[in-house]
């Protein structure tokens, strides 16, 4: 939920959006792209000129039908160029024919202009440009996009979204399926745009080398007369935005001290509202309570009697009216933030060694043509194992494997039977309704998944993923994000012996992303995780595995 949003992102401005799962920064980009109305307030985009779009939107569906080929789809997005170059063709025609008709060398300078302007006659140098630098070279043109890998498809979208080149830039986790070259061909053209970029992202790296400043949408220290309506239980539940102009690095420390004043002068307010309630109670007496003037005539008592209720009522008015002013101004209460209760919060899972102190896992030149190029490794008990490489190197084609959810075409792959495996996955998949096509909530999903008994002696509650209000809301109304957490309290239930985590600060809030860090480290199983993360990268301490992209030659 979204309440009184309100900033400006002028152009050169590229503002990155920040929150909690949940916190609203998919439905604001679909609400300045036009694809939402808002129930109050107005989302104003200035810009777009001679056909061209002004405002593009990168997010969840691809802006192309699955039934075109790459090709076609990437004609699509630089149609309105190649229609501005036909436009110049069919002017310089008839101006051949008529080069005395002033209407039509009026027609011709403006075509041309607006050629020039789009940098027409450069427009297929940009494309081979493009599909190079976002990894996308080698993708026949011929193969149709519903046939391409959900990574593919992602870097395709991004790649149509940028050739189309709009006023305003709205980006919706760009980097998340990007390898370091893409990520670096990202950045150069959003470093070189001139009009406004709004984009959300968990990539700590990219934001703090791309972003001019930063919008959180958690919730802001505002006045209690205006969060009346807002629940205050769970992510979006602030109304207002606090911007910082500065490195997501920076903001770190920044938000952790607002924090801090916001709580001290929320509890500073409650012990003055404390204090000023009583004070309307003790002003209604002046002096001592069996006090009585020094003489007993009636002229003197009601002289006495005057003043004293003059003072009374001066005090207890003063006192009502600081009272009144500090009910109205006084901050919310400071939600409760969700703290992730770490990867053993349901139990420790059981860790068996071999009995000769072997791997647990070895894998010997296991293979899967065109994913996954021979590979061996072996894992220890309790090994800590990163595995990076560019996009289709084959990372989650591994994991797959070590999972048993995919078989190598050669190769062998040997895992001590008594380990356990738990896998969380790039993709999604957890169903959005029962098979009876009814909504599915939150907490039905969890028992169905993990089975009644585990769930009631281990609730969702346990791990600090979601709120206790999302447990009864329907799959479908999660963000993303939202459905990841849940994806990961099911894993979480029955900890396994060997945890796969394939790519797992995609679309997860930076806040859970660095919580599940820290817990990585402590687990007491075996990890593997597959990530082009460059944070958790130059901070990984344990062994790595690069993979290189099976040769085609």
């Amino acid at each position: 939920m979204l309440t009184d949003v309100s900033f400006v992102v002028s152009p050169g401005d590229r503002v990155g959006l920040i929150g909690e799962n949940g916190s609203g920064k998919s439905t604001l980009l679909r609400v300045a792209a036009g694809l939402l109305s808002p129930d109050a307030g107005a989302a104003r985009v200035v810009g777009g000129q001679d056909g061209t779009s002004a405002v593009g939107l990168l997010h969840q569906e691809a802006p192309f039908a699955p039934s075109m080929t790459v090709h076609e789809a990437i004609e699509t997005a630089v149609a309105p160029i190649r229609a501005a170059v036909a436009a110049v063709d069919h002017s310089a025609q008839a101006l051949a024919e008529a080069p005395q008709d002033a209407e039509v060398g009026r027609a011709y300078a403006h075509a041309l202009d607006v050629a020039e302007r789009l940098d027409a006659w450069s427009v297929d140098a940009r494309i081979s440009t493009m599909l190079v630098g976002l990894g996308l070279a080698s993708v026949p043109g011929e193969r149709r996009t519903g046939e391409l890998s959900g990574g593919q498809r992602s870097r395709l979208s991004l790649a149509w979204l940028l050739l189309r080149d709009p006023d305003v830039l709205l980006l919706d986790e760009p980097t998340n399926h990007l390898d370091d070259a893409a990520t670096e061909h990202l950045r150069r053209m959003l470093l070189g745009r001139r009009g406004p970029v709004l984009l959300a992202s968990h990539d700590r790296a990219f934001l703090d080398e791309v972003v001019t400043s930063l919008v959180d949408l958690d919730p802001a220290p505002i006045p209690h007369r205006l969060a009346d309506e807002v629940r205050e239980d769970g992510p979006g539940s602030g109304i207002g935005v606090t911007r910082f102009s500065g490195t997501y690095s920076d903001y770190l420390v920044s938000r952790a001290e607002a924090r801090l004043r916001w709580e001290r002068r929320y509890r500073d307010e409650q012990d003055e509202l404390r204090r000023l309630r009583a004070g309307v109670q003790d002003n209604q007496q002046v002096g001592h309570v069996n006090w009585k003037p020094r003489t007993e005539s009636r002229i003197a008592k009601k002289f006495y009697g005057d003043r004293n209720a003059k003072v009374v009522a001066r005090r207890v008015n003063d006192a009502r009216a600081r009272l009144e002013t500090l009910e109205k101004e006084q901050v919310r209460r400071p939600p409760e933030e969700l703290a992730f209760a770490g990867l053993t919060a349901s139990g420790v899972p059981t860790v068996t060694s071999p009995e000769d102190d072997g791997p647990l896992l070895t894998a010997s030149e296991v293979h899967v043509p065109g994913r996954l190029a021979p590979v061996s490794l072996a894992l220890g008990a309790g090994d800590r194992l990163l595995v990076t490489g560019a996009n289709g190197a084959g990372k989650s084609t591994l994991l797959r494997l070590i999972s048993g959810g995919l078989a190598p075409v050669s190769g062998t792959l040997n895992l001590l039977s008594r380990q356990r495996v738990g896998l969380l996955g790039q993709d999604v998949t957890i169903a959005l309704s029962h098979e009876d096509g009814s909504e599915r909530t939150v907490s039905e999903a969890y028992t169905e998944a993990v089975g009644a008994e585990r769930a009631e002696r281990t609730p969702l509650s346990t791990f600090g993923l979601l709120s206790g209000s999302d447990e009864h809301r329907p799959v479908g109304a999660l963000s993303l994000g939202q459905r990841r957490r849940l994806e990961l309290a099911i894993l979480l239930a029955d900890p396994p012996e060997l945890l796969l985590l394939d790519e797992p600060t995609n679309h997860l809030s930076l806040p859970l992303v660095t919580a599940l860090e820290r817990a990585i480290g402590e687990y007491p199983g075996t990890v593997v995780i597959a990530s082009h993360d460059r944070w958790i990268r130059e901070r990984w301490a344990g062994a790595r595995l690069d993979l290189e992209a099976e040769s085609t030659g």
